[in-house]
């Protein structure tokens, strides 16, 4: 009896240590386990529109991405918000324009105008009715350039675009710009329709502009 007794006891001892020893492990990787995604996010941190590095205080990060030929549509996204893409299926050949407070970073209005077999002066329109303190941005689809006349050069020369004045058929565009700017801006990217150079058949590679715009401040 006394020998059962003792065994019984051993047992039990034995049952307690191994509980014990099986918590403290449980206990250890469930901390590890739960620290393990903070650990993480201090190392893959997301940027407002995909940035490559964040923009700073009273700045503003934006991303425009022309289109790819005539296939792939472009987009435009500003602060965190994608205002057009092809996903959001408000895009379409010609040029695709947003225009965005430039205080507050709100989207405002944004609309494509065919410059293949559209009607220009809906362009002109849209651009004569851009006020101060907008911000203005753009991005190619396409032919950007069939529909231009004189009228729409000078309009997005006055909101800083240096290379409006020699747009043309199937050229690649990214821009921002603003009415009130005195200079040029520096947010332009340009790539001519040249069939020694085009990356696509017919067509010039897609641009990507992406940067920080300073925010509006009266």
């Amino acid at each position: 009896m006394r020998v059962r007794g003792l065994l019984h006891f051993l047992a039990l001892v034995f049952v307690l240590i191994t509980s014990w020893i099986l918590i403290r492990s449980y206990s250890s990787f469930s901390m590890r386990t739960i620290c393990l995604p903070h650990w993480l996010g201090e190392w893959v941190v997301k940027n407002k529109c995909d940035l490559s590095k964040p923009c700073p205080k009273n700045f503003f990060a934006f991303k425009i991405i022309s289109g790819a030929a005539n296939i792939v549509g472009p987009s435009i996204c500003f602060e965190d918000h994608m205002i057009m893409s092809p996903v959001k299926d408000n895009v379409g050949r010609g040029l695709n324009i947003a225009l965005v407070n430039g205080t507050t970073g709100m989207a405002l209005r944004h609309g494509h105008f065919d410059m293949y077999s559209g009607d220009a002066t809906l362009l002109v329109k849209f651009l004569k009715e851009i006020s101060e303190g907008m911000l203005v941005l753009v991005a190619s689809f396409d032919d950007p350039g069939t529909k231009m006349n004189n009228d729409i050069r000078t309009l997005f020369s006055n909101l800083g675009s240096s290379s409006a004045k020699q747009l043309g058929f199937r050229d690649s565009w990214v821009f921002l710009g603003a009415r009130e700017m005195q200079d040029k801006s520096p947010f332009e990217q340009f790539l001519k329709n040249n069939a020694e150079t085009n990356k696509y058949e017919g067509w010039p590679e897609m641009l990507e502009l992406e940067g920080c715009v300073p925010q509006k401040v009266f």
